[in-house]
């Protein structure tokens, strides 16, 4: 007996369908991946929604990240967490509130401390900081509580530990206790401290220099177990850093970059959305669109749209022969100190009228070094020496100018 087939007009619903879904599954994997990257964990009770996509797409976020970057994902009842290891520590990939080593320090022993509480445990500042005075001690170390840098430090430590969620502050803040010693701060624990450290493939007493602490898994001493290492080193590095040129990969690792980077732009466009292309500086992916996860370049900062102007003078400069400003070999532009000081006297006697108060009052030496510090921070140039600084090419593909009715205070 023969089967009776389906309408068209239903099977063409049913596609429509099943087509708005997988776009809908597709949007809720990049939000996933987008959060999972920029943020230090997504907490189930603070974003509930985000947290259950995450369990929902638990197994393919789970492979993808293993296979390709070798980041181990972490889902709990509470909590779902990426373990993000850089092959490049950069500066502005530490704790911007942080102002010296020590902070660091006490932020560690903090969680040393807490590794000794139970979920909601309470207890006071005083005895944290005596506890971790003590094991600080026989370790060498010295921390004096009358000693009103040590509290400043220390309250620094604990505020970061307030903010990741993993100290709840119940009664007093530490402020005023790094104002006034005699003060107190009654806390409890929370179960998210034991996420906070990063966990190690294998006991830290096997492991015999700082470089093999870089890796986020073991790889086997195989030819396959270096290969996969270097690709795992190669996607870490463009998930992780803001822009990775050809002159930043060595030998082994920009030949992969080079022959892979068709399945590159095709593994980041798929999952996360970016767009890749390739330039005569190296391999470069962007955002399609503003993204609330993650700070993008340009930057809504001032120092942005400096950096920006800078970069379209400097390119009008070298259309002149009387400048002297010529681009490098491989495209990078060498100045110094004085010549972006004069760059920016120019360009705040051109723009002087859409510049803020505070941009128009600061002086030329403070305003460049603004623009060298973030054009650092951003992978956009790097120091030759004290006085001169190199401007990648790569801050030649944007361009800014202000629009006619744009006004500022």
């Amino acid at each position: 007996m023969k089967r009776p087939t389906e309408d068209s007009a239903v099977r063409r619903i049913r596609r429509m369908n099943r087509s708005r879904e997988d776009a809908v599954w597709e949007e809720r994997r990049k939000a996933c991946m987008q959060a999972l990257l920029n943020r230090p964990w997504i907490v189930r009770d603070q974003d509930p929604e985000l947290y259950h996509w995450i369990r929902e797409q638990y197994q393919e976020l789970r492979e993808w990240f293993m296979e390709y970057a070798g980041f181990p994902l972490i889902v709990t009842r509470w909590l779902a967490k990426l373990e993000k290891t850089p092959v490049v520590a950069h500066s502005w990939m530490g704790f911007p509130e942080f102002r010296e080593p020590l902070d660091y320090a006490l932020f560690t022993y903090g969680l040393w401390f807490l590794e000794g509480k139970t979920e909601m445990d309470q207890f006071l500042l005083t005895d944290i900081v005596e506890q971790v005075r003590e094991q600080m001690a026989g370790q060498g170390m010295s921390v004096d509580w009358t000693n009103y840098v040590h509290r400043l430090s220390m309250a620094r430590a604990l505020k970061k530990l307030k903010a990741l969620g993993v100290l709840l502050a119940l009664d007093g803040d530490e402020a005023e206790w790094a104002q006034d010693e005699s003060r107190n701060v009654l806390y409890e624990c929370s179960p998210l401290a034991r996420y906070v450290l990063r966990r190690f493939p294998q006991d830290l007493t096997q492991y015999r220099s700082m470089e093999e602490l870089a890796d986020p898994i073991l790889y086997a001493d195989t030819p396959e177990g270096a290969a996969l290492r270097r690709r795992h080193r190669v996607y870490r590095r463009f998930l992780l850093e803001p822009v990775v040129l050809d002159r930043s990969w060595n030998e082994e690792d920009l030949y992969y970059v080079i022959t892979q980077r068709r399945s590159l732009i095709e593994q980041l466009g798929k999952m996360l959305g970016w767009e890749g292309r390739r330039y005569r500086e190296g391999l470069l992916f962007f955002h399609p669109e503003l993204t609330s996860e993650a700070e993008l370049f340009p930057t809504l900062s001032a120092v942005s749209d400096l950096v920006l102007l800078v970069a379209g003078e400097l390119r009008r400069l070298m259309q002149e022969e009387s400048s002297g400003i010529r681009p490098e070999s491989d495209g990078s532009v060498r100045i110094s100190r004085s010549t972006m000081e004069h760059l920016l006297i120019r360009l705040k006697e051109r723009y002087k009228d859409y510049w803020s108060k505070e941009q128009r009052e600061a002086a030329s030496s403070e305003l460049a070094q603004r623009c060298f510090a973030h054009m650092e921070e951003w992978g956009l140039g790097e120091w030759d020496g004290a006085e001169h600084f190199v401007i990648w090419p790569v801050l030649g593909r944007w361009t800014a100018e202000y629009a006619a009715d744009e006004t500022y205070g």
